[in-house]
């Protein structure tokens, strides 16, 4: 420990020890890092197949590349934190680095929810405003939601994350989670943390339930829509758009809404089930993400084949003589 003033005790770091009652932690813990492999070298390639092909260069895409660099940053700040613990076997992590990982970890988290919004807000507007989606929806307009929702998460996570060094720590530096987590930081505190977590239940309820409310009410404008048209084929074509965004929201939600409901209502259960659940949440999504948008976006994907058109005619098989 070290007394940074005559009141506030800071330790020199903490000792992350979720995960370690589960047998074979570390075969999962290379399972998560299968999956962020796949993640970053897939979404790598969706960003650079819209950024390169300017037909791709429109709101829906723009918000695909958006979700797809979150995607990237959320996985990187937790999986070679969990190889480092659960393989190299080295848990300690230094009270610095623990706040850029706590601090990197929500505002991508936080930017997902809200990245999620962003394309069923352009989803809704391109089923229920067909006819007006290019003067309402432009690049410009995208581009000023994006960056707005940057803006947001990146201040007020700052704000909750920047409380933390104004805590003492005088007792147990194990942090019950498989990373640097907010709140199993928080209960390690001597100090009153009564602001902070009055303050995180605030960026939950912001960052979860308001994000939820607000996918559910597009889409019911969406299935207003899509009942209004007058043939089948209509409707299972706007419908389809909506497919891949769908999925991505299911994986991404339900995990989270199974274990706060279990909590808000006393459902005692193995701790150790909820961080697997929630870990799994934090990674399957982003991993998902490329492959679905790849295989289920039309654009994308005959985009891929011109790409790969392209290099058979510039590379053609070589047959021996």
């Amino acid at each position: 420990m070290q007394n940074t003033s005559n009141s506030i005790i800071q330790p020199v770091g903490f000792y992350i020890v979720g995960l370690s009652s589960m047998p074979y932690s570390n075969i999962y813990v290379m399972f998560l890092t299968l999956l962020y492999v796949i993640t970053v070298m897939c979404n790598v390639f969706l960003i650079t197949i819209v950024f390169y092909d300017h037909r791709l260069h429109v709101p829906k895409f723009m918000a695909v590349g958006n979700l797809s660099l979150v995607d990237i940053v959320l996985s990187t700040s937790l999986v070679p934190g969990m190889i480092k613990t659960y393989i190299v076997l080295d848990n300690f992590v230094p009270f610095k680095l623990c706040l850029v990982q706590m601090y990197t970890y929500y505002t991508f988290l936080s930017l997902e929810t809200f990245s999620l919004c962003i394309l069923s807000y352009d989803r809704f507007i391109a089923i229920c405003f067909p006819l007006r989606q290019e003067s309402i929806n432009t690049n410009t307009k995208m581009a000023y939601i994006i960056s707005a929702v940057w803006f947001f998460c990146i201040v007020i996570v700052l704000y909750a994350v920047a409380s933390i060094p104004s805590l003492s720590f005088c007792g147990s530096l194990k942090v019950n989670s498989y990373f640097c987590d907010y709140a199993p930081v928080l209960v390690l505190a001597c100090s009153d943390t009564t602001s902070q977590w009055n303050f995180a239940t605030v960026l939950t309820i912001i960052f979860n339930a308001v994000p939820l409310i607000f996918i559910f009410l597009t889409y019911m404008g969406i299935l207003t829509a899509v009942f209004r048209m007058k043939n089948n084929q209509s409707r299972y074509k706007a419908l389809a758009t909506c497919s891949e965004h769908l999925i991505l929201v299911t994986l991404f939600f339900i995990p989270i809404v199974i274990i706060f409901s279990f909590t808000f209502f006393g459902v005692i259960w193995n701790p150790t089930v909820g961080l697997v659940s929630l870990s799994v949440s934090s990674l399957i999504t982003p991993c998902v993400n490329p492959i679905l948008y790849s295989l289920k976006t039309k654009e994308i994907r005959s985009r891929i084949h011109s790409l790969l058109t392209q290099r058979l005619s510039v590379h053609p098989l070589k047959t021996s003589h």
